[in-house]
């Protein structure tokens, strides 16, 4: 099973976008443990540090709508720019110094969140025109494994710099990674056609266009429900790691970081051989193994063992990114550009939704039901999902498709396939 990652870092485009994407990755990571560590520190309140996180993920739910605006502008430019912003919206945390100022921190968190969803959109649409179809499934997983090694890593500085500076250190740190990211995408040669005309739609109607598109595309609809699933049960996996490490194990509550190590070295092992996987099956197929794999692994997670605990970790740490990376992969080649903003801005929204709202759900739950029959129900309905991928009409597999060089997007001549 060949690896071609070599073959796509290769490419400039490739490497300055993977830059921008990773840079921007780190800071996120960082700011994402610190927001939560930051409010603890200034109000004492478990329940507001928790809402950091929510004041993030809030924005997933109106994805159609943002995604919308990376459809109506070029998308190189909208990149260059919200990253710009972005670094500029961070510097009012440095004024941040006592409860009194914690509203600031949650506004910010909000436009934080909002941009995230609007960079993923643009993202996502750039990708169709800068990466080969034939290559794009290893670009993906690359993107993968670099998002998962920042998650390794970015927390941990973070957490450090906090200790040592406070939270304005990682809020610049963050803003600088924001400029650098800018600056990568800015080095991204690309010919986008001017967006067409779409003044007189109104925006609600283009909303509904990327929703439909979705709704009436059976390959896609049936990856993303599959996918939506599978990250509702993530969701609630999460929620129970805590009971796991404690009534399974009886380990203390630290010992879940271990567990969140494990599991990312798996998602980042899986995103170096996802491309070559996608060569030699279909999204459906290569999703349904992973949620599969995922399922195992949740249902792992009921035997009193570290070591086996530990090796389910790693087995939800490799299955879980399948599905998303099979989801973008097919929405990346099977939308038209001139939709591809508010089709992927709707597909994060159907796929990470769900996991918001069941790690709610879940921490619920465990108050009423044992985490084991939790995590066993959790693994069926994984299960499920994964049949569903090979159930109905058989899509389409570029798994034998020959292999093209990589090319920059002025030269490639880039057809979408359509059902």
């Amino acid at each position: 099973m060949g690896w071609v990652g070599g073959r796509v870092l290769r490419d400039r485009n490739v490497v300055f976008y993977l830059s921008g994407v990773v840079v921007s990755g780190f800071g996120s990571s960082a700011m994402a443990l610190a927001a939560g560590v930051w409010t603890k520190s200034l109000t004492g309140s478990d329940s507001l540090a928790a809402l950091t996180t929510f004041c993030v993920w809030a924005p997933t739910l109106l994805g159609p709508l943002i995604g919308t605006l990376a459809d109506r502008v070029r998308r190189r430019p909208l990149l260059i720019w919200t990253n710009l912003g972005m670094a500029m919206v961070l510097l009012p945390l440095l004024a941040v110094r006592s409860s009194d100022e914690i509203w600031i921190l949650f506004a910010v968190l909000i436009v934080y969140g909002s941009s995230s969803v609007l960079l993923d959109a643009a993202e996502a649409a750039l990708v169709a025109t800068v990466v080969p179809e034939t290559l794009r499934g290893d670009f993906n997983g690359l993107r993968m494994t670099a998002n998962e090694g920042m998650k390794l890593v970015a927390p941990l500085l973070g957490a450090l710099l906090f200790v040592q500076f406070g939270g304005t250190a990682v809020a610049l740190l963050d803003a600088t990674t924001f400029l650098l990211a800018a600056m990568a995408f800015t080095l991204i040669r690309v010919s986008e056609p001017a967006p067409r005309r779409i003044e007189t739609q109104r925006w609600s109607a283009q909303v509904a266009e990327g929703i439909r598109y979705l709704r009436h595309h059976p390959v896609l609809r049936r990856l993303l429900w599959a996918g939506a699933v599978t990250m509702g049960v993530a969701g609630l996996n999460g929620a129970s790691i805590y009971a796991v490490v404690d009534a399974g194990l009886d380990r203390p509550p630290a010992f879940a970081g271990v567990l969140y190590a494990v599991q990312g070295i798996g998602s980042v092992v899986i995103g170096l051989f996802a491309g070559a996987l996608l060569r030699r099956m279909s999204e459906r197929v290569f999703a349904a193994a992973g949620i599969m794999l995922f399922a195992v692994g949740v249902a792992l997670r009921t035997i009193p063992s570290v070591s086996v605990v530990l090796l389910a970790s790693a087995v939800i740490g490799a299955g879980l990114p399948c599905v998303l990376i099979a989801a973008m992969t097919a929405v990346q080649r099977e939308t038209p550009s001139e939709l591809l903003g508010r089709v992927a801005a709707t597909a994060n929204t159907l796929l990470f939704a769900p996991n918001a709202l069941a790690l709610a759900t879940g921490a619920g739950l465990l108050a009423l039901v044992d985490h084991r029959v939790l995590l066993l129900v959790s693994a069926s309905a994984a299960a499920i999902a994964a049949a569903s991928c090979l159930l109905g009409r058989r899509d389409r597999t570029h798994a034998a498709a020959p292999e093209q060089p990589i090319r920059s997007a002025r030269e490639a001549d880039i057809e979408v396939p359509r059902e």
